[in-house]
């Protein structure tokens, strides 16, 4: 029996590594390095080495600082910069892998064209031709319909650098076309914090070492923030105490002073207990609620008439007496501290459930403090101009009635605003947003940064979608299985082969990204495309596109930096960020810390009308969790060494993950008849998946985890189990509903216990 979800002990690991080459076995079946066989040791001459800056461009919290150290024009070895004290001069082992993804024998490397989708018959094409097919078919859909809003973009995260914001600008410039708008990993967070706060702002993280309680709530950095973790290490050693609330255990939950194990989407309810408790023993902070808020008296009464510990018990599953300690350790200490996870907000109620753990957190008067506030993710260091993405449509550009699409309202150069914008479709429901579009439908669909196959919702639905498009366009670095569904795909550079900057969700340090080596064989940058796509345009149809037809990364760098960013970091332009990063310079590690709020009122609001106006309840109110007659609850949560589709393709992460698992409790396994190690299928109304077992009493009884990521070797997809059911909140702020991820549902049946463990 497995303790710990995708557990590898050295010797297997080695193992692993022998097959790559890395390590010898010696007689008696003895495992060992190649390295320390060497004889006599390989001198290292660090002279002998170009250095770059570069940056982790990644969907990830850490956002690290590297340097890439180059000999003979070939990348060797990634470190983190010790510049950055978040980094700390390591990356994580997928940043130590890097170097395998540049060189990786099945990255794409040139432009190619499926003769039949999804055929698998690709045949290479320069980019001449490429882009003549492309340019020509945009061209005759603008024909056809009057607009171009048959061409549509579905592009997030695979690249946070903001020179790839190059892809929105090169739709922009071709006139108003379709945009998938919202995003499927924190909106109804966002929204929460700006209803409660008026913005996502969070604490620098640096600051947790001087917290004296931490809760980490629905997150778990050991896996997916390393660097955060010593500071909650530097935290407990100076006495701070930590608890994890997760209903999985986690590798942090499993480093923690207190693991709670909670019910999925009860997380509302547990702080709403906590919160009454406060109340009951008058531990509430008079002075913030007094003095800093709006509508706490509200929010008492709804605590007091509809709230209770015991109440709050029987939904999450904590006991009473556990809730109530909870909440008097919180508030015994100053400053505490709650990281609030992406995951918990992945529930059809998961806005709500942020609102609630804002206001406990409000009520003990820890957020404007330093070590203390309602940490989530900020915005704070990203001023860019976004002059990339800013171009303007051809003249004569027919879109939506009504400005202020997906990419704002276009101003033209006389100060006129156009009556057209982008239409926008839910980046979170793509297949139905496809499926549905008429008037004119979407015919085109050009693949950014994204994995659509891997990471929306609803393969089934997804595949009908796709069916129904004329030309797919994937600009990528893998074959993976959006671009098995592309007509054309276009080989793009990786973080070491342009120019980039890359800010933080999280931290505070702003990183320089520069390219180390040549790009590999033919692959462009997004803004290269764009440029390429507009010449092709422009020969076919003077006029038709105005994105530069020059390509020029550093005077477009130059663009995107202003006068705030440079007094923001102490800089005078991008290029000071060659001799290493550099961090904001903020009035405190505090967000908040002025306690002027960007509400309405002014004040932190318990109470919020605009939120109410938007459809929701002014206060925090409890929202049920959702429920099914299915048996188990269904959580896909990040891999430890993946990142979405990325990373565990590389055959260098296959030695930690070789195959994908889905992962069941002993008591559910048996009453099921399966085995360790069995196959099972995993299954509900919008598809099934098959795959091994793995026996764990990490999950709950009514529990099943299958990790989030793209084996290229399997046929294997979280997706095909998880329906684009929408998120309470995220419309406000980012244009769309948040993704209930976590609020999803299976069933799992025995298919053989051929190879199954007794």
């Amino acid at each position: 029996m497995s303790n710990d979800a995708g557990h590898l002990n050295r010797r297997s690991f080695l193992k692993g590594l022998a097959t790559l080459g890395a390590v010898t076995t010696l007689p008696g079946g003895l495992l060992t390095s190649r390295c320390a066989q060497a004889q006599p040791p390989i001198p290292f001459k660090p002279e002998t080495y170009k250095i770059f800056r570069n940056a982790c461009p990644r969907n990830c919290y850490d956002t690290c600082s590297l340097k890439t150290w180059v000999k003979d024009g070939v990348i060797t070895y990634v470190e983190g910069a010790k510049e950055s004290t978040y980094t700390h001069g390591q990356p994580c082992v997928k940043g130590l892998t890097y170097p395998r993804r540049v060189y990786s024998p099945d990255r794409i490397k040139y432009p190619m064209v499926q003769d039949v989708r999804g055929s698998g018959n690709w045949r290479r094409i320069s980019w001449e031709e490429a882009m003549n097919r492309i340019a020509t078919k945009m061209l005759e859909i603008k024909k056809k319909d009057g607009s171009m809003l048959g061409v549509a973009l579905s592009k997030y995260s695979g690249n946070l650098g903001v020179m790839s914001y190059a892809a929105e600008g090169m739709m922009t410039s071709i006139g108003y076309t379709t945009r998938f708008a919202g995003t499927p990993c924190w909106p109804a967070g966002i929204d929460a914090q700006n209803y409660d706060m008026g913005d996502m702002w969070c604490n620098d993280p640096e600051d947790m070492v001087k917290a004296k309680y931490i809760i980490v709530w629905g997150a778990n950095p050991a896996w997916c923030s390393m660097h955060s973790m010593k500071y909650i290490y530097q935290a407990r050693e100076k006495g701070a105490k930590v608890v994890v609330i997760d209903p999985l255990l986690s590798q942090t939950a499993a480093k923690a002073d207190l693991y709670l194990r909670v019910r999925p989407g009860s997380d509302g309810a547990l702080a709403l207990g906590m919160a009454r408790h406060l109340v009951d023993k008058g531990l509430v902070n008079k002075e913030f609620v007094e003095n800093y808020a709006h509508g706490y008296p509200e929010f008492e009464q709804y605590l007091l008439n509809n709230v209770t510990v015991e109440w709050a018990s029987e939904i999450c599953g904590l006991d009473a007496d556990v809730i109530r300690t909870l909440a008097e350790e919180f508030t015994a200490v100053n400053p505490a501290t709650v990281w609030i996870g992406y995951g918990m907000q992945r529930h059809v109620n998961g806005g709500a459930n942020v609102r609630a753990i804002d206001a406990f957190v409000a009520m003990t008067g820890n957020i404007g403090v330093e070590g203390g506030g309602a940490r989530y993710g900020h915005l704070q260091t990203w001023g860019y101009n976004y002059a990339l993405m800013s171009q303007k449509p051809p003249a004569g550009s027919i879109g939506i009635k009504g400005a202020g699409g997906p990419v704002g309202e276009f101003v033209s150069d006389s100060g006129e605003k156009s009556e057209y914008s982008d239409r926008a479709l839910n980046i979170n429901q793509t297949a139905r947003g496809i499926l549905d579009a008429n008037e004119p439908p979407v015919r085109l669909l050009w693949v950014s940064s994204k994995n659509p196959f891997a990471q929306d919702f609803d393969r089934n639905k997804m595949e009908k979608a796709f069916a129904k498009l004329e030309m797919v366009v994937c600009a990528d670095q893998f074959f993976n299985e959006t671009v098995q569904h592309a007509d054309i795909v276009l080989p793009v550079t990786t973080t070491f082969e342009h120019w980039d900057v890359s800010s933080s969700y999280w931290h505070y340090w702003l990183s320089v990204n520069q390219p180390a080596i040549k790009p590999m064989h033919e692959s462009k940058d997004d803004a290269e495309i764009a440029v390429l796509l507009s010449r092709a345009m422009n020969k076919l149809e003077p006029g038709s596109c105005t994105f530069p037809q020059e390509y020029d990364p550093k005077r477009w760098l130059d663009a995107e930096f202003n006068d705030g960013m440079a007094k923001q970091f102490g800089i005078t332009s991008w290029d000071d960020l060659l001799n290493g990063p550099a961090k904001a310079k903020m009035p405190s590690t505090a967000s908040w810390y002025d306690r002027k709020f960007k509400t309405p009122s002014g004040k932190y609001e318990f109470l919020s009308e605009r939120c109410a106006k938007d459809g929701h309840t002014a206060l925090p109110q409890y929202k049920e969790a959702a429920q099914s007659a299915l048996p188990f609850h269904l959580f896909t949560p990040h891999l430890q060494y993946g990142l979405h589709s990325q990373f565990v393709n590389l055959d260098w992460m296959q030695v930690f993950w070789p195959e994908p698992y889905v992962y069941m409790h002993p008591k559910a396994a048996q009453q099921k008849g399966i085995r360790d190690n069995a196959l099972v299928k995993v299954f509900n109304d919008a598809g099934e998946v098959e795959l091994r077992v793995k026996i764990t009493t990490n999950v709950p009884e009514d529990f099943v985890v299958m990790y989030e990521s793209w084996f290229n070797k399997h046929r294997y997809n979280v997706q095909n189990v998880v329906k684009d059911t929408p998120a309470d909140m995220g419309k406000m702020a980012t244009g769309a509903p948040g993704a209930a991820i976590h609020s999803q549902f299976v069933d799992v049946i025995l298919v053989s216990n051929e190879g199954a463990v007794a």
